[in-house]
């Protein structure tokens, strides 16, 4: 057994994960929905079968937060089963598995950063799916599975709120933004970065299986984010005022702290991720070229 296996790669972490690995010299295999349905327990094993991975990676997720209180059944195949037909497999096969989970399985009401042992208490179906695929891992892989749990994320390889943002801001005089959700922007090539070396301090047991959060440090409200996308394209930021949720009534209830602890890198080995400023930052000239499909340059 060697490598790496990626599911959900053509997804927006998947595609950072790849490109990561890759940099680093490691033998990776990306596997996208079409080409494996982690739901299925044949094509899970037949894939790991045939590509006889030491890590597996799963990116694959239903993330359509409102669509899944419609649809919580189709939402807890893929976020709940899928992760059990994985572990299952991984158990069989000794391959450590790297889970990727959210901060929806929390209950959003804490005034501190949430430890990583604190209670499932998710106020969603969406949330309800994830922690279902928390527990599936955790208990099938007591000793080599790894829950990772991110928030906020956004990237040049898919739709995200801050790509939104951009956009808008070409087309809106003015943006009302809520400002009484609290959380952590994070960038999906650092927590890219960040599952490699976990993967890689795991395989030579340097990383106690359980439950990381993987998220950028610091916290802001989207209000706050939307302000500093404003700076980064030279556009005046008070153009974005604070709103409530109340405002923007969608299906899914949203958390409103989503603020994550990062404690338990310190066993792994590692410091926590670097703050979001300085994250959104780097990202930044990617993501605008992304979404304008130009120079990524400012005005």
């Amino acid at each position: 057994m060697s490598g790496w296996l990626v599911t959900g790669a053509g997804g927006m972490l998947g595609q950072d994960l790849l490109a990561r690995l890759t940099a680093d010299g490691e033998a990776v295999t990306g596997l996208g929905r079409a080409a494996l349905d982690i739901t299925d327990p044949a094509s899970v094993r037949a894939a790991l079968d045939e590509h006889r991975p030491a890590v597996v990676v799963n990116c694959a997720a239903w993330t359509a937060v409102d669509d899944a209180e419609a649809g919580e059944e189709a939402a807890l195949a893929v976020n709940g089963t899928g992760p059990r037909v994985l572990a299952e497999a991984c158990r069989d096969s000794g391959a450590l598995l790297l889970h990727v989970s959210t901060d929806y399985v929390l209950a959003g009401d804490a005034g501190d950063p949430y430890p990583e042992d604190s209670p499932l208490a998710p106020i969603n179906a969406y949330g309800r799916t994830k922690a279902a695929g928390e527990r599936a891992v955790l208990e099938t892989l007591p000793e080599t599975g790894f829950v990772i749990r991110t928030a906020w994320l956004y990237g040049a390889g898919g739709g995200n709120f801050i790509r939104t943002m951009i956009k808008l801001e070409g087309v809106k005089d003015t943006l009302d933004v809520v400002n009484d959700q609290r959380g952590q922007p994070t960038w999906s090539a650092d927590l890219a970065e960040r599952l490699a070396g976990l993967g890689r301090h795991a395989l030579r047991g340097e990383a106690p299986a359980g439950v990381y959060h993987g998220t950028n440090g610091g916290e802001t409200t989207w209000f706050g984010l939307t302000r500093e996308i404003f700076r980064l394209l030279g556009a005046d930021p008070a153009r974005v005022r604070p709103t409530t949720s109340d405002a923007f009534v969608r299906p899914a209830p949203r958390p409103a702290y989503s603020v994550l602890g990062h404690d338990r890198w310190k066993e792994a080995g590692f410091g926590p991720m670097r703050e979001w400023r300085e994250a959104l930052v780097e990202a930044f000239p990617a993501l605008l070229e992304s979404e304008r499909g130009g120079a990524a340059t400012g005005r």
